[in-house]
């Protein structure tokens, strides 16, 4: 196991590499860096998204007109050294393989710089931002397995029930809902949008919160992260329902169930003391990666629609602003624990079965 767990921690290098290769070169062919993004701010649009919008044919112009700066969009008229100086703050000023080289060098060593437009360094931002991100990813996926396990077992053991008719029509419209409009949804219904407010409509606490006791802090922290949390868990519990049931019919129809029952077994002894362990496997191994999934993946609406500052609003805001160390800082972390995750999943298989392999499959 251990040679396994070696090879699978170098790949980590290369597969990360790429990453990073794929994601600036794209970089380099997309319109609107930083540079631009400083000019639509002088010139007053705000966005350099608004200056491509609605330039239209002044755009052209720009590029080819007298006394300006052809490599970028609204520099026309513009002296020449406030583009140069514009370029040395970013650091565009030298080539793009050597800046990449400078940054990865960087980031080994776990340097990830400082924010092109909040001037705070992309450690302290993401630090920030990951309490908001961590309270949805493993709420959500704890709520999510302590509805789906037992619910995905009883529906196994009363498959082709009412019960479990019925269900599974609950759970396909819940996976056919996306996480956002369900959000919509909670927010109109238990918000104040229309009908009810129950729960209040953003942030992740209340303005009094330094005021509050200790058992007012819990109770204030729950009571706003509910409905973002029900919101993502959404798609995580149909998924992992079926998941479980499927396992457990799987491991229900073996000989050694029949085997056990013929022993005289009663049927609880049965499912929990020979079934459930190997029909969970897959459930219980998989925990890593569906905490980063949902730490990562449906994050950036949840977060925008719930007013919550983590790290799916933080990547999508320098996306938009062109902040790229924030950028390629939080994509590097974003993928080396992705890749770290699926080796602790792999570690996992072994803990809930020791019978596996992975050297041997290997072989």
């Amino acid at each position: 196991m251990g040679a396994y767990i070696l090879r699978r921690l170098l790949l980590i290098v290369p597969t990360l590499l790429g990453i990073m290769v794929i994601n600036f070169v794209l970089v380099q062919f997309v319109p609107g860096g930083p540079v631009e993004q400083v000019i639509a701010n002088m010139q007053g649009q705000g966005d350099v998204f608004d200056s491509f919008a609605g330039s239209g044919s002044d755009a052209g112009q720009d590029m080819t007109g007298g006394g300006g700066n052809e490599k970028y969009l609204g520099a026309r008229g513009l002296p020449p050294e406030l583009i140069e100086d514009l370029e040395r703050q970013f650091g565009l000023d030298k080539p793009p393989l050597e800046r990449f080289l400078n940054m990865m060098w960087n980031y080994m060593r776990f340097d990830f710089g400082e924010s092109y437009f909040r001037k705070i360094d992309v450690t302290d931002l993401v630090l920030e931002k990951m309490p908001v991100s961590i309270s949805l990813g493993l709420w959500s996926t704890v709520i999510a397995y302590l509805i789906s396990i037992p619910l995905g077992i009883r529906k196994a053991v009363q498959d082709g029930s009412g019960f479990d008719t019925w269900t599974s029509g609950v759970i396909i419209v819940a996976y056919a809902i996306p996480a956002f409009l369900f959000a919509i949804m909670l927010l109109v219904l238990f918000a104040g949008g229309s009908y009810w407010q129950f729960f209040p409509l953003r942030g992740l606490t209340s303005d009094n919160w330094e005021q509050l006791s200790l058992f007012g802090k819990i109770v204030d922290y729950f009571w706003h992260i509910t409905l973002p949390v029900v919101a993502s868990t959404i798609s995580a519990f149909a998924t992992l329902t079926l998941l479980t049931k499927n396992s457990f019919l799987d491991e229900i129809k073996k000989h050694y169930v029949m085997t056990a029952r013929a022993k005289g077994l009663s049927e609880r002894r049965v499912l929990y003391g020979h079934v459930f362990r190997n029909a969970m496997l897959i459930v219980i191994a998989g925990f890593p990666a569906v905490f980063i999934g949902v730490f990562f993946g449906g994050s950036v609406l949840i977060e925008t629609i719930f007013s919550l500052d983590g790290l799916g609003r933080l990547g999508f805001e320098a996306a938009v602003g062109r902040d790229y160390p924030v950028m390629f800082g939080t994509l590097f972390l974003f993928g080396l624990i992705g890749l770290v995750v699926n080796i602790l999943s792999d570690l996992m298989y072994v803990l809930v079965d020791p019978r596996i392999d992975f050297e041997k499959r290997e072989g």
